[in-house]
């Protein structure tokens, strides 16, 4: 059950109400916008009837809004733009963002106030500002010259490894362990699982790799685009009929059906 925020179900109730009257004064029944719209009935009907907890996902809810308007004649991207999709759940009302927004004329003097002090705070702290980085750059220069005056009255005492005075025949076995162990790390190949999506339709979709979403929006007729995984991926869509999967380069297939909202999580196994 999705519970829409305050401000999502005023949102909603207004657009629906204009919806069913314009459906109605045309004399629309609305088994046949279902029809058309591949939306099913029960999911009409509870917009229609303001039962929002049973309808899915905001963003399905949108889609739902677009199709409705376009079989009603009207513009349905621009009706469905004045439904949002994501607010946060901890946002505040309107009322209180204006009221927090609009400022006093009285605070203005005080941030003034503020701002001054602030800055002839800086003007008497600035000397000792500029003079702690000189500070610092002394004795780091003192720490490098006394690094150099070590590093040439210290002799350097070299040490010569016990390998170099074993005969040939015991230092062959030493490298030809180290190249075997490189040789090794060289081969090592990881797994993945690369996804394609090809539009035929225009439909929402969710993208998920190893379990972080990658990608949330809609795509449009003719658009192809290629997500890779290391373990799963998983593909949400809003008209599954309009979508073409690839997996690792194999033939392409239908999602599922028109108008279907359909999930199906791919992995490497």
């Amino acid at each position: 059950m999705i519970l829409l925020h305050e401000s999502q179900q005023e949102q909603l109730k207004e657009i629906s109400a204009n919806l069913r009257k314009i459906r109605q004064d045309k004399s629309i029944r609305i088994e046949e916008i279902a029809a058309q719209t591949h939306i099913r009935l029960a999911s009409l009907r509870a917009l229609e009837e303001w039962r929002f907890e049973e309808l899915p996902e905001p963003v399905f809810i949108q889609g739902f809004i677009r199709r409705y308007a376009e079989v009603l004649g009207l513009d349905g991207m621009a009706l469905a733009n004045n439904f949002q999709v994501n607010i946060s759940a901890s946002e505040p009302r309107n009322s209180a963002k204006k009221f927090t927004l609009r400022l006093p004329p009285l605070f203005i003097p005080y941030i003034l106030l503020i701002l001054a002090a602030t800055l002839g705070l800086i003007y008497l702290l600035k000397p000792k500002i500029l003079t702690r980085p000189l500070l610092k750059k002394q004795e780091s220069t003192g720490t490098n010259n006394q690094k150099m005056l070590t590093s040439v009255l210290v002799p350097k005492i070299t040490s010569t490894p016990i390998s170099s005075h074993l005969p040939s025949t015991t230092a062959m076995p030493m490298a030809t362990a180290s190249l075997s162990t490189d040789s090794s790390t060289a081969t090592t190949k990881v797994a993945k699982v690369a996804v394609t999506l090809e539009l035929k339709g225009k439909s929402w979709l969710q993208i998920k790799a190893d379990g972080k979403t990658e990608f949330a929006g809609t795509l449009n007729p003719g658009e192809r685009k290629t997500w890779i995984a290391k373990n799963d991926l998983s593909v949400k869509s809003g008209n599954a009929g309009a979508v073409l999967v690839s997996v690792n380069q194999q033939q392409a297939e239908v999602l599922g059906e028109d108008g279907e909202i359909k999930e199906v999580t791919y992995t490497n196994q």
